[in-house]
């Protein structure tokens, strides 16, 4: 069935996003958006526009180095094999510090994650990186030197890896997930990270209460369950009770130092428990697991 969060999502993009759910190893349930496709040709262009950049600044000072002639060569190989290190390095090395990101994908907004809802482990940041060798780079060096054999018939090796090439950039069009072959082997996928706000007026008018990052720390996914629950039960003057008992905990708990008037408890633990799934849902996607509040942030359980 539609949502309406499904409905006005697809109203304000225009289409609806692709989206899969992810169950991870604690048992929360997560949905996702998959990355477009245009997304992530973008997000390739400008990393690959960046490492052209840093290869031909290590390039240009070696041939000058070793002058243009015999050495050029030299100079030529070198360069080639550090603009390898580089491209690799650069993929592997910004997953793993910007959590998935590289800076190609976070200006267009997109992260890689784990497809089991588990951390981004680097064996799998390296995996993903290294296959896109096979799946790309390899098979393009090898097509520069397209032609045709002594007898004038069509080069075979070269025609199959260009239909090599084509079956990987295909990959992501055939799977339901968008996946290209490292993605595969690696057990991740790419999603689009949420990128609308709304505007300043209607922040002011929606929103009543807002919690620091430091306080929606206090908990984890047991007591926000525990919260749904109780705001799921039908209104009675015992639950009021309960509820106003569970707000005064909170907001102990987390240090909320503004008195609260008794028409302000409701709202109060609404807008609490948004904040509060949001930014759990949102640590899970980065491999931060915390199940309840004696737990450690970074530490499942």
């Amino acid at each position: 069935m539609t949502t309406t969060y499904e409905r006005t999502s697809e109203f304000l993009e225009g289409s609806r996003r692709a989206r899969r759910p992810i169950i991870t190893p604690e048992g929360v349930p997560l949905t996702v958006e998959l990355a477009d496709y245009g997304e992530r040709v973008v997000a390739l262009a400008l990393d690959l526009f960046i490492w052209l950049i840093a290869t031909f600044a290590i390039f240009i000072p070696l041939v000058f180095a070793f002058g243009i002639g015999a050495g050029s060569l030299i100079a030529i190989s070198i360069a080639l094999f550090i603009g390898f290190l580089i491209r690799n390095l650069y993929f592997v090395y910004f997953e793993l510090a910007w959590r998935g990101a590289t800076p190609g994908k976070r200006v267009v907004g997109l992260r890689v994650i784990d497809r089991a809802g588990g951390p981004l482990l680097p064996s799998a940041v390296i995996a993903r990186n290294l296959t896109r060798e096979v799946e790309m780079f390899i098979p393009l060096g090898v097509l520069l030197t397209w032609g045709k054999s002594a007898s004038g018939a069509a080069d075979w090796e070269s025609l199959a890896i260009a239909l090599w090439t084509m079956f990987f950039a295909a990959l992501p069009f055939i799977n339901r997930d968008r996946m290209r072959g490292g993605d595969l082997i690696a057990g991740t996928m790419v999603i689009s990270m949420p990128k609308r706000v709304l505007a300043g007026d209607l922040v002011e008018r929606a929103l009543q209460f807002a919690f620091t990052e430091q306080q929606l720390r206090a908990y984890g996914a047991f007591e926000l369950q525990v919260l749904e629950e109780l705001l799921r039960r039908p209104g009675s003057a015992t639950s009021a009770q309960v509820l106003n008992e569970v707000c005064d905990k909170i907001c102990h708990k987390i240090g909320w130092t503004t008195p609260l008037q008794p028409g302000d408890v409701l709202p109060f633990l609404r807008e609490f428990y948004t904040a509060e799934r949001a930014f759990l849902e949102r640590e899970q996607l980065y491999g931060k697991v915390r199940a309840d509040k004696f737990a450690q942030p970074n530490r499942p359980g």
